[in-house]
């Protein structure tokens, strides 16, 4: 095993910039060894490592995109095999294609939806079948008010983060007894399993 393999190990989707950028951050403070998980913004994710690293942690970007099922199960088993443990996932990648309802392109309703909803899923099974595992672990999901008040032209966007409220809610009632906490995070909204 390496040396980042004795580390305590977080995920962090989305984390090339904005909300995953300052959660790799606090994490790293808190001594974390962070997988900076990227779709499309390499220089960005470089630059959250560096960020990471100025804190005194390690970590290591890792492309994959979250609403690919097979690419997201490859990468988790590279993150695992790296990491001693995975602590902490944080499922924050997102995506927006704003539009009104009755004009809304069926590609910009499948595209939020894949990533904002089926991302969670992709993402946190593999990583809860870990946690079992070694009977601990937290998960965190990003989710928007929009969920809650719906905004106009997010349509696609209010579903998936409403879903992302549900999925979390129900698997915090699954999974607590086995030490594994799943939280829920928007504004306004702080919800605790």
């Amino acid at each position: 095993m390496n040396e980042q393999g004795q580390e305590k190990g977080a995920i962090v989707t989305g984390a090339s910039r904005g909300i995953g950028r300052a959660i790799c951050v606090e994490l790293a403070r808190c001594g974390y060894h962070i997988a900076v998980n990227y779709a499309s913004d390499e220089l960005g994710a470089s630059e959250t490592l560096d960020l990471v690293k100025r804190e005194g942690a390690d970590g290591k970007i890792i492309r994959f995109d979250v609403g690919n099922f097979e690419e997201t199960l490859k990468a988790i088993d590279k993150i695992a095999a790296d990491f001693q443990s995975i602590e902490v996932l944080v499922n924050n990648a997102g995506i927006t294609a704003d539009g009104l309802f009755v004009m809304m392109p069926r590609a910009d309703w499948d595209s939020v939806i894949n990533t904002s909803l089926n991302g969670f899923y992709n993402v946190t099974r593999p990583v809860l079948e870990k946690m079992i595992r070694q009977k601990r672990g937290a998960i965190i999901s990003i989710a928007s008010v929009a969920a809650l008040i719906g905004n106009r032209g997010q349509a696609n966007y209010s579903a998936a983060k409403a879903g992302l409220i549900g999925a979390s809610r129900a698997l915090a009632s699954e999974v607590a007894r086995l030490g594994i906490r799943v939280n829920v995070v928007a504004p306004g909204l702080i919800e605790t399993g």
